[in-house]
């Protein structure tokens, strides 16, 4: 009789795996794809194939003193005892593993079910907001909800709402729950945008000095960024832009910023995001988004679209039969009237917006249309600004990690023709990220280009001209470049030594 073939979950968490290995989907094997980016699903690619290593944390052995060898034996509903000299059994307890522990792992968040991921959840925000209740208004926490965009576009499409009435409805529902403000992370994203314009102009302009000045590379991704440590280290981490995401912009403005308006401390802050993208829970654990002088992490709890979703059916809660809400401002002097957004895509517009600003700053020429060009793929485009059939500027948009990997292969090799990369790990990007909501009844292209025409609808400006946005830069941070502006606006990146295992099997 032929053998039972079991395949790790990566794998089987995996369309594309599941596919060239043909698992199939009916069998006990075949599971739900895995929410988070490839990225953290594979590690050392091989077109799709390579397999990550698993959890090396898998379960908690009793390591008491004089107990001597024991055994382990696995059964086959896949858990773990422990056999002692004695021939007595211990079933073993599954491991909890915080998401530093993945982190700090050379291995994938994904490659195990015995991975359990604690802190980042509705769960854990229901729990805050709970707690609250039964606490008097001077003992509660302080909770802000900060919305991204392209959730706010998913949720849009499923209610058939503008995305500008879903905004005011989402604020409703978050307050209704006990949430005290509700902001847009399309404000933090100025400052993300302002940060990766100067950091390229600065680097353009230094490449003589070092080799490795260009090209830069976009650091808004963390599914990417996780891969970039993991796999490439040193070889990588060089090129990636210092500028912090959106998201961890918004833990600056409202673990320094705001606290300071409401005259408290930090930890007395509550700051949960609302993401496209579940490696955005990866990205608030790092270590160097955390504040060891107050003990706080910047991000506190993100959760996805999708688990937005799951809070209001779990409150039995229509979002297009709620009553709006007036929308929360940052900034005290400025008033919220209707969301706002930026050109350039639904993946924040980092291509765009950089080149424009190059363009313009690097050599006088003014940009209003950039056009693309696409190369192997749609999620592989390119756009250049020549002048006497000089190329000036060549920048990309690489998204997917099949675009990726030949990204990074042409890095390696000292062939990438680009000054910068707009780099995302979810093919068509953020828009289409992990956590976003999934219809039915609609094909994912349709419901993807759906979202893409909501996304679209909202009012478009320049981020230097967003109201609040220089002010802050003047009061706040002290001026641009400035060494507030760099620590609360800028990050950095580590390399995570690669631990052999026995798990680590290539096909």
């Amino acid at each position: 009789m032929r053998p039972i073939r079991r395949f790790p979950a990566a794998w089987r968490n995996n369309p594309v795996i599941s596919r060239r290995l043909a698992i199939p989907e009916h069998s006990s094997v075949a599971a739900m794809a895995s929410p988070f980016s490839g990225a953290l699903q594979l590690t050392d690619l091989d077109d799709f194939i390579g397999p990550s290593q698993d959890c090396i944390k898998p379960m908690k052995v009793d390591k008491r003193l004089g107990s001597g060898v024991a055994k382990i034996h696995i059964e086959d509903d896949g858990s773990y005892f422990q056999v002692s000299q004695d021939g007595g059994t211990q079933k073993l307890e599954k491991a909890k593993i915080s998401l530093d522990d993945c982190l700090a792992c050379s291995g994938c968040v994904t490659s195990a079910e015995t991975v359990l991921i604690t802190q980042q959840s509705h769960e854990e925000l229901r729990k805050v907001l709970d707690a609250n209740k039964t606490l008097a208004p001077g003992q509660q926490r302080l909770v802000v909800i900060s919305v991204s965009p392209q959730s706010r576009a998913s949720l849009a499409a499923k209610f058939q709402l503008n995305p500008t009435d879903t905004a005011r409805k989402l604020t409703a529902f978050f307050k209704k729950l006990g949430a005290h403000y509700v902001f847009d992370t399309a404000f933090s994203r100025n400052f993300s945008l302002l940060e990766s314009q100067r950091e390229f102009v600065q680097r353009f302009r230094g490449q003589a000095n070092s080799k490795q000045a260009l090209p830069v590379l976009t650091s808004a991704c963390p599914g990417w960024i996780c891969y970039a440590e993991k796999t490439h280290g040193n070889a990588i981490i060089p090129y990636i832009s210092t500028a912090r995401s959106p998201q961890q912009v918004m833990g600056s403005l409202v673990k320094d910023f705001f606290a300071q308006q409401q005259c408290v401390t930090p930890d007395k802050i509550y700051h949960v995001t609302v993401m496209p993208c579940y490696d955005k829970k990866l990205e608030a654990s790092r270590p160097d988004f955390f504040s060891q002088e107050h003990q706080t992490r910047d991000v506190d709890c993100v959760v996805t679209t999708g688990e937005v979703f799951k809070l209001l059916e779990e409150e039995g809660v229509s979002l297009s039969e709620l009553e709006p809400a007036p929308l929360d401002s940052l900034c005290s002097s400025v008033s919220a009237q209707d969301p706002t957004s930026h050109r350039g895509g639904g993946s924040g517009g980092y291509l765009e917006h950089v080149f424009r600003h190059a363009a313009w700053e690097l050599f006088g020429i003014h940009v209003d249309e950039v056009t693309y060009r696409p190369l192997r793929n749609k999620d592989f485009q390119e756009v250049m600004l020549e002048s006497e059939g000089r190329v000036l500027l060549h920048f990309a948009a690489a998204y997917g990690f099949r675009n990726i990997q030949n990204l990074v292969q042409k890095l390696k090799r000292g062939r990438c023709p680009y000054h910068y990369v707009e780099v995302m790990a979810c093919p068509a990007g953020c828009l289409n990220g992990g956590g976003q909501l999934k219809a039915p009844d609609m094909p994912g292209k349709e419901l993807l280009q759906h979202v893409e025409r909501l996304y679209s609808m909202v009012r478009t400006e320049a981020p230097e001209d967003v109201p609040g946005v220089q002010e802050l830069y003047g009061h706040w941070l002290h001026g641009e470049g400035s060494e507030q502006a760099n620590r609360l606006l800028h990050t950095s990146y580590h390399a995570v030594e690669k631990a052999s295992s026995s798990h680590s099997i290539r096909w």
